[in-house]
């Protein structure tokens, strides 16, 4: 099968500005929008015409979903971010605190974006995200199944076939070359992406709007996990963008597949409301607002459910659930100075002392412990581990710099076939909607 173009091997970062290397060559100008990009960079993700002469001027049109309050915007000094990163919860033993050992990140395929070619195959010229989840089924139809958020498609038309989200499904094995990624077959639950009859190679949007709010601009996944053969994913739906790493939210709540991502519903009882007043109907909890974006982990018949605020800021609180009732929002439990508390979020505490958020948590049998990555306040990924899901939580690592990868970076999402001393992940890239895999080696 086909796969995605790959990208050369190209280190990307170490723990200090000193030892970078030079920047990612196919960086684009920071436009957020992978309509952007120059034509001779990507003629594939340009024009649907074919022969589209590569330095031609294409017709362009306002993006009207441009997500500004994506942009990484750094909000501290590398000083101010590395103090954040050395902070760990009170009374944390030295052995608990000490960092991680990984090298610096080196990219490894671009899974879409204008350096692939996932407009040819997928109608898809950018998007973000990339959340990864292994699918819970067995033999062939064992799957990585990845959720990508705001999804453009063909340059040249007045929308640019924006959709909310899209998903990919890949059974790589082995990441180090790449990920292959089959073609979309409309109807078939296992193919490369879901897709409709009359467009086979067009990614459709997968969880829709649920038109509750008064405002939203997007429905954004931000975790993904299976229980046995059911997919879960954790949305949020976007009120507006606001300023570079702000955003306001409606509400968030939790998709829920039975034929591996092909179609979803939204169980009401998962819904949890931002503030009074945003869905009609559904009672706002105080605490809601801080599980309004999501990373999932599996662990002793639970599902643990981490959660941040609306937009980059806000430090991670926990929460856990039964297996068999990650859709009831009312059978969660949240860690609190006195316990595992059901039905209090807002006795929930941070259990990562330094803000962060579009995380993933991830089980790791070569540690032997949680691994954490999100971008820190200096828009740098960073790697944290712990004994259990509430922590104590270690201090951070340094795995890839903004610096090193121009254009804006965030997102980074844990690979849940990651084996060894090989750590993969993905990576966003803002100035032209790219979604990289990453490799780190962990010591």
């Amino acid at each position: 099968m086909p796969a995605i173009r790959r990208l050369a091997a190209l280190t990307i970062a170490s723990t200090t500005a000193a030892s970078l290397v030079l920047p990612l060559a196919t960086s684009a100008p920071a436009a957020a929008d992978p309509c952007s990009v120059p034509v001779a960079a990507a003629p594939s993700a340009r024009s649907a015409t074919p022969g589209a002469n590569p330095g031609v001027a294409l017709p362009r049109f306002p993006v009207l979903h441009l997500p500004i309050g994506r942009k990484p915007a750094p909000k501290t000094t590398p000083a101010e971010a590395a103090q954040a990163d050395a902070a760990v919860a009170p009374e944390t033993q030295a052995r608990a605190a000490a960092a991680p050992a990984a090298s610096g990140a080196t990219v490894v395929d671009t899974i879409v974006g204008p350096a692939s070619d996932s407009y040819q195959r997928f109608g898809i010229s950018g998007a973000d995200l990339g959340i990864m989840w292994d699918n819970g089924q067995s033999g062939t139809q064992r799957q990585v199944l990845i959720a990508f958020g705001d999804t453009f498609g063909n340059c040249t038309l007045p929308d640019q076939e924006w959709r909310k989200n899209t998903l990919f499904r890949s059974s790589t094995k082995n990441p180090a070359d790449g990920l292959n990624v089959p073609s979309p077959v409309p109807g078939d639950r296992y193919g490369g992406s879901p897709a409709n009859a009359d467009r086979p190679n067009f990614s459709r949007q997968v969880i829709q709007s649920l038109n509750l709010a008064a405002t939203e601009v997007t429905v954004i996944p931000t975790a993904g996990i299976s229980v046995g053969t059911r997919q879960y994913v954790n949305f949020m739906s976007v009120s507006q963008w606001g300023a570079p790493g702000q955003w306001s939210t409606n509400f968030s709540a939790v998709a829920v597949s039975d034929d591996n991502g092909e179609t979803w519903t939204v169980p009401r009882t998962s819904i949890r409301p931002s503030w009074f007043n945003t869905v009609p109907g559904v009672q706002f909890v105080w605490g809601d607002q801080n599980f309004q974006m999501g990373a999932y982990v599996r662990h002793s018949g639970y599902v643990y459910a981490y959660g941040t605020g609306a937009g980059r800021g806000g430090m991670p609180f926990l929460s856990r659930v039964a297996e068999n009732a990650v859709a009831d929002k009312s059978a969660y439990e949240y860690y609190t100075p006195f316990g595992w508390l059901k039905g209090f979020p807002f006795l929930a505490i941070q259990v990562v002392w330094a803000p962060g958020s579009e995380m993933s948590v991830a089980w790791n049998e070569h540690l032997e412990k949680f691994v954490m990555l999100y971008t820190n306040t200096a828009s740098n990924v960073v790697m944290r581990t712990a004994d259990k899901p509430e922590g104590p939580w270690s201090s951070a690592k340094t795995i890839v710099t903004s610096a090193a990868v121009p254009g804006g970076i965030y997102a980074p999402y844990i690979h849940p076939w990651s084996t060894g001393n090989d750590l993969y992940f993905t990576l966003s890239r803002w100035s032209d909607y790219s979604t990289l895999l990453m490799h780190t080696t962990l010591g």
